[in-house]
């Protein structure tokens, strides 16, 4: 058998809590002397010792990681739970990163306030659009929100389009419309040459022509696109126009390298003087 030094070291623990999970009865030492109170701990402990400090690591507390040892949990079972656990931290690291761009999406846009230039604001007629979309509700405008839900909407879209042996006749284009005080119906689109066949689970709507819209070239990742909507505001209040509705989004080039990404970005406006 081992002293408790050696098994520690053996087991990549601390003394400590060798002696914390024998006072918890969690893993007991399989000998202690009466005497000197030494305990010492047999090589097959090792087994329950590895399960133990596996399944608190995975954020199970001590009194779950003690009824699942006891109930003799088998190494395959125990894969399962690292690889539930390795997704949900996955999500949950996702998550974090997003609303940590979303962050610092808000300090650029509180950064560039008042000194964003919109000299490239350009007032024009949209036409009206037949195009073939997707859409489904996102929890807010957040970018962490609208991310996750625009991304596989056009993944799906493009799949369908391919299916159906559909070529777009243009760049894609995205709308937001409000559903509640809280939840956001997320359209994503590509405009039509033709129409696509039947049966191909694609939706195929005409979108109106804006009579009137301010527009402005967002350059770069979409989670920036707060700080040039805000700007192209500004000029429209600054301007005596009127807004109507949040238009559209146009993505008019968008490699791989999001930072290069060129978006127009489209809000309906009435022109100045027009009554209400």
């Amino acid at each position: 058998m081992f002293g408790i030094g050696d098994f520690a070291r053996l087991g990549l623990v601390s003394v400590r809590m060798l002696r914390h999970y024998d006072a918890i009865g969690l893993l007991r030492p399989a000998h202690v002397d009466p005497v000197t109170g030494y305990r010492s701990y047999r090589a097959d402990q090792l087994s329950r010792l590895n399960r133990v400090v596996a399944l608190k690591d995975l954020g199970f507390t001590l009194e779950q990681v003690r009824a699942i040892v006891d109930d003799e949990v088998s190494t395959e079972e125990l894969h399962g739970m690292v690889r539930l656990r390795r997704a949900e931290l996955e999500a949950r690291i996702s998550a974090d990163l997003a609303r940590l761009r979303g962050v610092e999406a808000r300090l650029r846009a509180i950064e560039r306030e008042g000194g964003m230039g919109t000299a490239d604001v350009v007032v024009k007629k949209v036409a009206p659009m037949r195009v073939a979309e997707l859409s489904a509700l996102a929890p807010s405008y957040e970018p962490e929100s609208i991310s996750p839900v625009i991304g596989p909407l056009f993944g799906e879209l493009c799949a369908r389009l391919d299916a159906a042996g559909v070529t777009p006749a243009g760049p894609s284009v995205a709308y937001y419309l409000p559903e509640g005080d809280g939840p956001v119906r997320v359209h994503a689109a590509f405009p039509l040459s033709a129409e696509p066949p039947a049966g191909g689970g694609l939706r195929v709507v005409t979108l109106p022509a804006i009579e009137t819209a301010a527009t402005l070239l967002h350059h770069g990742s979409m989670d920036g696109v707060g700080s040039t909507f805000q700007a192209l505001a500004h000029w429209i209040e600054e301007n005596g126009y009127r807004s109507l509705s949040l238009g559209r989004e146009v993505y008019l080039h968008c490699p791989e390298e999001e930072d290069a990404w060129v978006t127009e970005l489209q809000i309906e406006v009435a022109r100045p003087g027009t009554a209400p």
